[in-house]
């Protein structure tokens, strides 16, 4: 494949396919402006860019936006950012395995993250797994996800169907 280091010609093949990145030379993957138009065409391009840009959250931003799952490539300290995290969960609940641990353990964002995809459940805290209105959110959005929430939670539902047949 072809390296591109000129920044004109990287930007426009970028802008066609984000992947293309993975060709460009270091220096223009650690050049904003490439590395924004990339992840706006494919978030997963985030994974091509250099270690300083999977920090700027500019640059995340735009990559979770378009793909939830280029959260895995951003940098600890963005995977811990709520605005980040939020972005990427609402675009892709399964985003939420990538999350720090706080931020799975944060309700507003495990809330966002089974709207959107029930089954994230299994990726939020131990705590957030037996809250009932986080359950509910999973479970009315997939049905399967109650197979994610505590055994207390799902023990007392078991007893409240047992009581009510």
């Amino acid at each position: 494949m072809r390296i591109y280091n000129d920044k004109e010609k990287a930007i426009a093949a970028v802008k066609e396919d984000g992947g293309r990145l993975q060709y460009a030379s270091y220096e223009l993957r650690n050049d904003k402006e490439v590395v924004l138009a990339a992840v706006k065409q494919d978030g997963l391009a985030l994974f091509f860019a250099s270690d300083d840009l999977k920090n700027n959250k500019d640059v995340v931003l735009a990559a979770v936006k378009q793909e939830g799952f280029a959260l895995q490539r951003a940098s600890y300290e963005l995977k811990n950012n709520k605005d980040v995290v939020l972005a990427a969960v609402k675009q892709e609940g399964f985003a939420l395995e990538y999350a720090s641990d706080d931020l799975r353990n944060d309700k507003e964002v495990v809330l966002a993250a089974v709207k959107e995809r029930g089954s994230a459940l299994q990726y939020a805290s131990d705590d957030l797994r037996n809250n009932k209105e986080v359950v509910l959110a999973a479970v009315n959005q997939n049905g399967w996800a109650l197979r994610y929430a505590s055994e207390e939670l799902q023990e007392s539902l078991r007893r409240f169907n047992n009581d009510n047949i």
